[in-house]
């Protein structure tokens, strides 16, 4: 029973030809990739994620946390890359994690990714409301406040129809077309960069470079918790917090992984359209970082407003108006960008049958998964109308790292994996006199016979080394987490411990990077494997346990709710389970037909 039910929960996408499949319309080309990730990444945060950070965290040095933050966001692109150039379909992470780990983890990555953009949109879509409210003078919000209040501690104060009713058009536009909702989205990206590169030239003419290096007796008494001035006030430990909060800055890369049934040259388009987008956001993060607490000193900065509060500063209305402009653009991007992805992956995982068929059904005029899309549509905007995101958003992050935590490890995975097309994939097993001694374990474990394709021993071996990579990397995230105090004040016994499981872990690192690799030709592959994939997968399990306990639980209650669909639904309806079967039953047929032959012709 436990073999035929972890049968059942392993089994692999198998790719096919399939009837039905690829009706998505190939309409975006390389600018409208790079335009819908940098859309969906680059919204608010850019106009407000750099002063909060100077403010309370790193202050100047938040250029540097955006740069810890773009290398560490680099190392899961670039594993989204390669999986782009492997899997050219619909559904992200959850295609990539199907072809290599299995259904059940597909799931459970697929089913997180629907909570990442649900929670995105909604709160982009509250975001872009109040942020419109308050230029008008909270007209809005407190004329329905007084007619419709709702006095319940974890909801809204009141319902927020703006913002449904942005949704519900927003979910019509991309009913409409793919084509034309990226028209759309390609407008509003570049007023969004154009704003972005006016607020850089005039920030530059009032730039102040002193203000980087202000000392502590020049800061004002009535000034709390500004650390010791100059770069780096709050010291390294400062920088890296403030890396944490900028790395959420770049989620929404991913959008563009979703898209593979749609791009037009998706092999070569999407890996690129990744790295350009990363590049792009980077920039823009970084200037606008250093113009901002180059005008301003770090502890003049306005956590919520920072540009309007800082052309406000110099004396420029104009410019903060532009900003204001601007933002709102920004937020309709975000906007789109957040919700474009959702559809896409229900249609994946309802084409699939591990959930409901009906979402999967794609308009033969539109071409676009409108059921998937207006259900989509449907449950954000209900969303936006009764609930306060607040205590929501750590869980969009949460489905986010353990997707790039999950793609890594498929990267580590594929990468090793024995080829059907290579010459040693169907070879014949170690002779019955081979003895894997102690001696000749430490020469397979670490390839000393310099074997150049991958084997059934090498994979195993690769395979365990993974896991067991997987298992040191969270024990050593989560022994800095909770030890890092003693760590930096010298404390011995722990400083022992972490060199023992660092000596370990290279060791194993050493091991998989030995075994013989996969020889296939992609468009992209990650550089340094399995260094990077490493790197990304220890950075993602770090973040995520910088979340609160009551994240966890939102979060384990979300996964059950999952679990309950794909126990009584998925496990069933799975066409990939019932190919499965498809191909037992015939395989069944054969035998019986040859054991009949056997009888009547004996």
């Amino acid at each position: 029973m436990t073999s035929r039910l972890w049968k059942v929960l392993s089994r692999r996408r198998i790719e096919e030809n399939e009837e039905g499949k690829g009706e998505l319309a190939r309409v975006l080309g390389l600018f409208d990739l790079t335009a819908l990730g940098v859309g969906s990444t680059l919204g608010l945060g850019v106009y407000v994620l750099a002063g909060s950070v100077a403010k309370d965290t790193a202050g100047p040095a938040v250029c540097i946390s955006f740069l810890i933050a773009a290398v560490a966001s680099a190392f899961a692109g670039m594993c989204y890359a390669e999986f782009a150039s492997r899997v050219p379909k619909a559904g992200s992470a959850y295609v990539y994690s199907y072809v290599t780990v299995g259904e059940f983890i597909a799931f459970v990555i697929g089913w997180n990714l629907i909570l990442e953009y649900v929670i995105g949109t909604a709160s982009v879509a509250r975001g872009l409301s109040n942020y419109i409210d308050a230029l008008i003078g909270n007209v809005i919000g407190d004329t329905i406040r007084s007619v419709m209040p709702i006095d319940v501690p974890f909801l809204s104060e009141y319902p927020d129809f703006f913002a449904f009713g942005m949704v519900m058009l927003l979910a019509a536009l991309l009913c409409v077309g793919v084509r034309e909702s990226s028209i759309l989205n390609n407008i509003f990206t570049v007023i969004n960069l154009t704003t972005i590169a006016i607020v850089i030239v005039a920030g530059s003419i009032k730039a102040n470079p002193s203000n980087w290096s202000i000392a502590p007796e020049n800061i004002p008494d009535t000034v709390r918790n500004v650390g010791t001035g100059g770069f780096v006030p709050f010291g390294a430990r400062g920088v890296m917090i403030g890396a944490a909060k900028c790395f959420y800055g770049f989620v929404g890369f991913d959008t563009i992984a979703t898209t593979g049934e749609e791009a037009k040259n998706p092999q070569r388009h999407i890996p690129l359209a990744i790295v350009l987008s990363l590049i792009i956001i980077f920039i823009a993060y970084f200037s606008i970082s250093t113009v901002l607490t180059m005008m301003l000193p770090y502890y003049a900065q306005n956590a919520d407003a920072p540009f309007p509060h800082a052309f406000d500063e110099i004396g420029w209305p104009v410019i903060k108006w532009i900003v204001n402009i601007g933002a709102i653009f920004a937020l309709c991007t975000s906007l789109l960008g957040a919700m474009f992805p959702l559809p896409r992956v229900l249609y994946a995982m309802a084409s699939d049958g591990i959930i409901f068929k009906t979402l999967s059904k794609v308009h033969p005029k539109t071409m676009t998964p409108i059921y998937g899309t207006l259900m989509s549509g449907l449950f954000i905007g209900l969303m936006t109308l009764i609930f306060n995101l607040q205590q929501l958003i750590d869980m969009m992050s949460i489905g986010t790292l353990l997707a790039y935590t999950i793609v890594a490890i498929c990267v580590l995975v594929l990468r090793y994996q024995k080829g059907e097309n290579s010459c040693n994939a169907h070879a014949a097993p170690p002779k019955s006199n081979y003895q894997l001694t102690p001696v000749n374990l430490f020469k397979e474990l670490f390839n000393l016979h310099n074997q150049k394709e991958p084997t059934q021993l090498s994979n195993k071996i690769a395979s365990i080394s993974i896991v067991l990579l997987c298992i040191i990397i969270c024990i050593i995230a989560f022994f800095i987490n909770n030890m890092g105090t003693q760590l930096v004040a010298g404390d011995a016994i722990v400083s022992v411990i972490l060199v023992i499981v660092m000596m370990i872990l290279f060791l194993n690192i050493a091991a998989v990077g030995r075994q013989p690799v996969q020889k296939i030709e992609l468009s992209f592959k990650v550089p340094l494997v399995p260094l990077i994939p490493c790197l990304s997968i220890f950075t993602n399990i770090y973040l995520m346990l910088q979340l609160d306990v009551f994240t966890w639980i939102r979060f384990a209650v979300w996964l059950l709710i999952g679990f309950c669909i794909y126990g009584f639904y998925g496990i069933t309806h799975s066409e990939q389970g019932k190919r499965n079967k498809a191909e037992n039953d015939k395989l069944q047929q054969k035998c019986v037909e040859k054991f009949r032959i056997m009888i009547t012709y004996p």
